[in-house]
């Protein structure tokens, strides 16, 4: 993986997956302020810590721990979405994916169509097995996604995930190479 520039992905002649940049830093702050993903992801960034994580998101690669890219306009680049692998495990097969996109492109079905895009790229180019969404039990906008992005659910698991409100039990819906 690290031996090679990240690359970036088609979706649909509407957006792109690419790797994220510092141009990109109002995007991140912008997201993590959204009262919709700070319900699922309690986290928030000023400017300069937005840069952080765009830099950590750039070492996952290099590190061949992770992979994250912005979804992005095919007409003007803008980012509006994060699609990542959180973990890879090259070894092992296998990875976990996570996502969010801004409340203007929501139910637009990019959010599917990029998660296909990077299991596709997953399976076809690292090889991997098996890969791994997991999400709050509550949290209805993934199961969908998951659902139409071909992720089997495979069951609940009890009390597995801290949330702004409390522990939560989660879904675990994965999808295997063929």
């Amino acid at each position: 993986m690290s031996r090679d520039p990240q690359p970036n992905l088609e979706v649909d002649d509407r957006s792109f997956l690419r790797p994220w940049t510092l141009d990109d830093i109002s995007v991140v702050v912008d997201a993590y302020r959204d009262p919709e993903i700070q319900r699922w992801i309690p986290y928030s960034f000023d400017a300069a810590e937005a840069e952080q994580v765009i830099g950590r998101w750039t070492d996952t690669w290099k590190s061949e721990t992770g992979a994250c890219w912005a979804i992005a306009t095919q007409s003007g680049n803008a980012a509006f979405g994060r699609f990542a692998f959180q973990t890879i495990d090259l070894i092992g097969g296998s990875a976990e994916i996570a996502y969010w996109v801004l409340p203007h492109s929501r139910g637009e079905g990019y959010a599917p169509l990029a998660a296909i895009a990077i299991c596709k790229w997953a399976f076809d180019q690292l090889g991997l097995h098996r890969l791994e969404l997991i999400h709050s039990v509550h949290n209805v906008g993934s199961c969908r996604v998951a659902s139409k992005a071909g992720f089997e659910l495979e069951g609940t698991m009890k009390s597995e995930c801290l949330f702004t409100d409390g522990w939560h039990d989660t879904h675990l819906h994965a999808r295997v190479r063929e």
